[in-house]
């Protein structure tokens, strides 16, 4: 992919297009609207790592399918993608287990909890077959809060500058399995949004996730055994 070697700058994406075979776009929900209209209308890929969509807006991106080229990411991190796919095999053969998602990021992050914590969740519920909003807890406070059977919790911290982590808690009798992604420097982030830029470039039309660039797809979506299953039959 060829590099420019000038920036130009402009309060208009679409005169900026010409040169360009993809677009970057970390910014808000509406501008990311927009931006995603205009990359559409003139034939040209976009990666989108924006949070905070609504469902309508979610809903208007996927509606173009068929003529955007578009990854749609809440995370653009490989390490962060390696874990959403194993967030749903793990939910699969572990579902006798309490889950909790626990996010940290900086003191100045608008939405909460992250988008990459419930896509965690996401996965994890249907892994399970559940519907994650009638499960999910964001946090607790108060006296009578027995956990619900299949409660997925959610919670976040806001702190100083931390940049980005996430922990999965899968807690069983007698045993817990936590997993932690931590990210040190955003350049894990641009990395990532790299190589999406790449695929896109040459893709054909669609809504593509990073478990789609990244080639996780098959551990993202394979057969899981269910927890029964794994017990055996015994006769």
């Amino acid at each position: 992919m060829p590099t420019l070697k000038a920036i130009d700058l402009s309060d208009a994406l679409g005169p900026l297009l010409a040169r360009a075979d993809v677009v970057l776009e970390f910014t808000t929900p509406s501008a990311s609207m927009t931006d995603f209209e205009v990359a559409t209308e003139q034939g040209k890929g976009i990666v989108i790592g924006t949070t905070g969509f609504s469902d309508g807006e979610l809903a208007e991106i996927h509606r173009k399918r068929d003529v955007a080229r578009c990854v749609l990411s809440s995370n653009m991190s490989r390490g962060m993608n390696v874990m959403f796919a194993l967030a749903g095999v793990l939910g699969a053969v572990l579902q006798d287990f309490d889950a909790e998602i626990v996010e940290s990021h900086h003191r100045g992050k608008k939405d909460s909890p992250s988008g990459s914590a419930l896509q965690i969740a996401r996965n994890l519920a249907d892994s399970r077959g559940v519907v994650l909003d009638e499960l999910v807890t964001y946090g607790r406070h108060g006296k009578e809060l027995r956990r619900r059977e299949g409660e997925i919790g959610i919670h976040s911290i806001r702190a100083g500058g931390i940049v980005g982590e996430h922990t999965l808690v899968l807690s069983g009798q007698g045993e817990r399995l936590e997993i932690t992604h931590r990210v040190a420097s955003r350049r894990a982030f641009a990395a990532g949004a790299l190589l999406a830029a790449e695929f896109i470039a040459k893709a054909e039309p669609g809504i593509y996730s990073m478990a789609e660039v990244l080639g996780l797809e098959t551990l993202s979506q394979a057969s899981r055994p269910r927890y029964g299953d794994l017990l055996g039959n015994a006769d």
